[in-house]
């Protein structure tokens, strides 16, 4: 098996060990774990079975992470994708009004429309285009907005309805957690010690035990809720009459649209700000492996909706494992196997606070904002469009309205600019989607 694995995903030539690639993948399990709880609490105010979910939740993770990591061979997971679930549950179900087995429909269109996207070479021409600048501003942004994450799930930075934002209350427990595992990240990185993220992780759940905050499992083992309520609900429309009307509905066009916008450029942002932090992307952000990472992105999306929950996208949180040393498909590999014990450990892996993963979120931050330092803000007509694309992420929360604004405003300053030669035409093809885009938001709201 060792020399399988050594030969599989090149471990030698890649720089990485299979236990280091192993650590990677728990410090990633580690990070978005959150979701198999957070995921289920949004679905389920949609009206889906709670407890169904957390199984799909874990079941489409594992699926389209193992997909990563045998087929493109990357160090990315994959899970449900926040935002798209808030959408799914609180825009399409309760606030349009329709059913969660049409959300789920329309999910399972959009992954098949991504699936002929990348057939075409359509997503990863998109990729290919994006321009320089703004590959070296995407993983500044979402550094911001990790570590945004991270100090929110802390309770560090809480809202405020005057200022948005203000520092949290120190009298909380999760704040001195989340210092006590940053304190001792930073001293390990420091030092140079292999899986100092996870020891920090570690270090804040036992302080948290300490506190009394963090309570052992009652028990170890637990078999996983059936997924039978919500299972196959996303095809079922395809086989009656009524079902195709709803199909091919405006509705269900402006919803498709909708979730093939964000989860595109969720995963653009989220595949090159985190593959920046590896050796496998050449000077201008590509990477061998683009195509098949889009395609396991849109098989993710295809299968999950089927067993029943919203678009699964590429996680952020992938760039923790990354930053501990994870190169291959073997970290991806490793986090679907975590994902499967957790499975049936849930009650031991879910211990763990978001204040003790918070650190993690913290320090990969600060490696991804790094990238900054290779923007020549100097020249506005670059320097603009990659500081609209940095600040819109953590203050819009997401991803993609960064990458929008930031494509907007390179194309008009480029021209307005007289720097026509900049502007591929994919470029001006996504800025006027991009404004389109905008235009009917505002005209359906």
């Amino acid at each position: 098996m060792k020399n399988f694995l050594e030969r599989y995903f090149q471990l030698s030539s890649n720089g990485t060990t299979i236990k280091r690639e192993f650590i990677a993948g728990i410090i990633t399990f580690l990070t978005m774990s959150y979701i198999l709880v957070v995921n289920p609490n949004i679905l389920a105010d949609a009206g889906m079975d709670r407890e169904a979910l957390f199984t799909t939740t874990a079941l489409a993770t594992i699926v389209a992470t193992l997909l990563m990591g045998f087929y493109a061979k990357l160090p990315i997971a994959q899970a449900p994708g926040m935002g798209l679930n808030s959408f799914f549950a609180y825009s399409v179900v309760l606030t349009m009004g329709y059913t969660w087995q049409f959300a789920l429909t329309a999910v399972f269109i959009e992954g098949i429309i991504f699936l002929l996207l990348t057939f075409f070479n359509v997503r990863e021409l998109i990729v290919r285009s994006i321009p320089k600048v703004l590959k070296e501003a995407i993983p500044a942004g979402i550094g911001l907005f990790i570590t945004l994450i991270g100090l929110k799930s802390a309770g560090v930075v809480v809202s405020d309805p005057n200022t948005l934002v203000r520092l949290g209350d120190f009298s909380q427990h999760t704040v001195w957690m989340t210092f006590m595992g940053l304190i001792v990240t930073g001293v390990l990185l420091m030092r140079n010690v292999n899986g100092a993220i996870l020891f920090g992780i570690l270090s804040a759940t036992i302080f948290g035990l300490i506190l009394g905050d963090v309570a052992l499992p009652t028990s170890i083992v637990a078999l996983p809720p059936s997924i039978e309520p919500i299972f196959g609900e996303a095809i079922k429309p395809m086989f009656t009459a009524e079902g195709w009307n709803q199909i091919m509905s405006i509705d269900m066009v402006v919803v498709v649209f909708t979730f093939l916008f964000v989860n595109l450029f969720d995963t653009v942002g989220t595949l090159i700000g985190v593959i920046s932090k590896t050796n496998l992307a050449d000077k201008n952000g590509n990477f061998p492996q683009m195509k098949k990472a889009l395609f396991t992105d849109a098989m993710g999306t295809t299968v999950g909706s089927i067993l029943g929950t919203s678009s699964v996208t590429s996680y952020v949180e992938s760039a923790s494992g990354v930053a501990s040393g994870g190169r291959t498909g073997l970290t991806a590999v490793s986090v679907a196997v975590m994902f499967a014990l957790a499975l049936f450990l849930g009650p031991i892996f879910l211990i763990i606070p978001a204040a003790a993963t918070a650190p993690a979120l913290i320090i990969v931050g600060l490696f991804m904002i790094s990238s900054v330092t290779r923007i020549n803000f100097d020249k506005l007509s670059d320097g603009l469009p990659a500081f609209l694309t940095i600040v819109f992420m953590p203050f819009t929360y997401s991803i993609a309205e960064g990458i929008v604004f930031g494509m907007l405003s390179y194309t008009i300053l480029k021209l307005g600019a007289k720097e026509h030669k900049d502007i591929t035409p994919t470029v001006y093809v996504l800025s006027i989607l991009f404004l389109l885009k905008i235009v009917l938001d505002v005209v359906t709201k």
